[in-house]
């Protein structure tokens, strides 16, 4: 089986902003500006029900001394800083975390203050987006007796999540038309963006809308001695899928669309194909074949310590391929078919993993579009993008009550699945991903305008050619003559520099460079100019 290592790095730490050119596709602001914890709804919270309390509403204050136990519904608030748009798209952004609380959930991340979920807000950010960076209920139990009980309450979970998100779009809605939209948000360009569990809530927001979905076989669980079949998800419990009914569920801001226009995942999936129907949002996605919960083609959900959660769950490859067949996806047929580095990279990893097998055991097939796969040396990658640090770790647990070392644990247990986990690995797969879903959004929100998708060659001065390219690669200036070219991986390092060039056009036929992307600084007459180049 071949592998390749992902093939857009960033360096956006070492270069700053000098590849920023377009808003909504590259970094064009320099600042963000951050507003923290502002509630959007309350709810009712299954983690006070499972310690044995009965079902109360998040914002409770449970031991009456003014401090809410279970907390509201919140969200933190990104924008660029000096903005003079007041109409922008708005960005909801949900964390990952396996449906449970950081630590509880066994992992080192689980909340929207997450280093890589930050990170990705900041980056949507510096983009020209404003981002809300939401929190949802948590809470699950994965110690049931029966895989149907523990499928039930992981369901339940990922429901309440939907419910949860859809409460926050109408808080945006009910904002502009009741408060003069406060946060400057244009209600025609609402995009989620999920990582982790958070795909599985973006997913599922856009693909559920009938009872009939939640309602399949294989969500009833069947008594084996009585025959009596109940639904693993109960309407009349936890309300209906826009959250509004049930004996606990509260109805935050009524009467306004939920309505949202695009969904990039981030190892997400659905519960069932079935659930994709034509004329149901764009979406796209990147993913881990390796990823051993969330799995790439279709097949069993396992959780480690709860065992099988349910069957015949598809992730991106799956539910990608079946948008691209219904249509759904057409408006993103023109980023496909162009020659950003990113979608080509998403085009040569798809090649890559064509034929080997993700966790499940399943032969992932021929490319589809709007799906990349991360396809690293480790057989057990999941999140590449994820960044923690063991002494908040530490700090965290200890400060939830548990013993000294157990955040240790936790953090060493994670780097199974991301062994060389760091700032750099992290930041240069936020920056892939971000790459690679702007360039979605920006089209299927139809807010590309006048500006091409394609790899913008600075103001036209400069040609560099072929791309992809392998050991011959071209400079040509279209005006005037090259004075200097230098050549960075992808982490920084100079491979390549040449001073003293006084010549329009420059040919290197003997790169031998590793594949990947590179970032080339041209100076032409005085003026410094950057493409990038995948190098196969």
């Amino acid at each position: 089986m071949k592998k390749i290592l992902l093939p857009f790095l960033s360096c956006m730490a070492i270069l700053g902003s000098t590849f920023a050119q377009v808003r909504y596709i590259d970094e064009v602001f320099p600042d963000v500006t951050v507003q923290t914890n502002i509630e959007y709804g309350m709810n009712y919270s299954v983690i006070a029900a499972s310690n044995g309390l009965p079902y109360v509403p998040t914002g409770a204050d449970l031991t009456g001394d003014g401090v809410a136990d279970i907390p509201a519904l919140e969200f933190d608030f990104y924008e660029p800083t000096g903005d003079t748009e007041t109409e922008r798209p708005l960005v909801i952004v949900l964390h990952t975390g396996t449906f449970a609380p950081i630590i509880y959930n066994g992992n080192p991340t689980g909340m929207r203050q997450d280093a890589a979920t930050t990170m990705m807000c900041q980056s949507y950010a510096r983009r020209g987006y404003v981002v809300a960076n939401l929190e949802y209920r948590l809470g699950w139990n994965p110690g049931a007796e029966t895989p149907a009980e523990r499928g039930a309450s992981l369901m339940k979970a990922v429901y309440r999540a939907i419910q949860d998100t859809k409460g926050a779009v109408r808080f945006f809605k009910k904002d502009v038309t009741e408060n003069g939209n406060t946060y400057g948000i244009d209600t025609s360009r609402i995009i989620l963006s999920g990582q982790g569990s958070g795909g599985w809530v973006a997913l599922g927001y856009a693909t559920v809308d009938k009872y009939a979905e939640i309602t399949l076989p294989k969500f009833l669980d069947v008594d084996e001695i009585t025959g009596d079949v109940t639904a693993l998800i109960d309407t009349a419990e936890i309300g209906d899928w826009d959250g509004y009914g049930g004996a606990f569920n509260n109805v935050n801001h009524p009467g306004y669309s939920n309505d949202v226009h695009m969904v990039c995942s981030m190892g997400g999936g659905i519960g069932d194909l079935s659930w994709l129907e034509a004329g149901d949002i764009p979406m796209c996605a990147v993913h881990c074949p390796t990823d051993p919960v969330a799995i790439y083609t279709t097949g069993d959900v396992a959780v480690t310590g709860a065992g099988l959660i349910t069957t015949d769950i598809s992730g991106s490859y799956d539910v990608m391929a079946k948008a691209n067949m219904l249509g759904n996806n057409d408006v993103l047929a023109s980023v496909n078919a162009g020659s950003d580095v990113y979608t080509l990279g998403a085009q040569a990893a798809s090649a890559s993993a064509e034929g080997m097998m993700d966790f499940g055991g399943t032969a992932v097939g021929a490319p589809v579009d709007n799906a990349y796969p991360f396809v690293t040396a480790n057989p057990f990658e999941a999140s590449p993008w994820d960044l923690w640090d063991e002494p908040t770790v530490e700090n965290i647990a200890l400060s939830l009550g548990f013993e000294a070392g157990y955040g240790i644990a936790i953090s060493q247990n994670a780097l199974g699945q991301n062994p060389d986990m760091s700032i750099e690995k992290s930041m240069a797969y936020v920056d892939t991903t971000m790459g690679y879903f702007c360039r979605r959004i920006v089209r299927a929100t139809n807010l590309d305008g006048l500006n091409s998708l394609d790899e913008i060659a600075v103001d036209n001065a400069l040609e560099v050619y072929p791309n992809p390219a392998s050991s011959v690669l071209v400079f040509r200036a279209k005006e005037g003559n090259i004075q200097s070219i230098a050549i960075h991986s992808a982490l920084g390092e100079l491979v390549q520099s040449e001073s003293n060039i006084s010549t329009n056009m420059v040919s290197y036929n003997n790169l031998n460079l590793k594949a990947g992307l590179y970032f080339c600084s041209v100076e032409i007459e005085g003026q410094v100019f950057n493409q990038k180049v995948i190098i196969k």
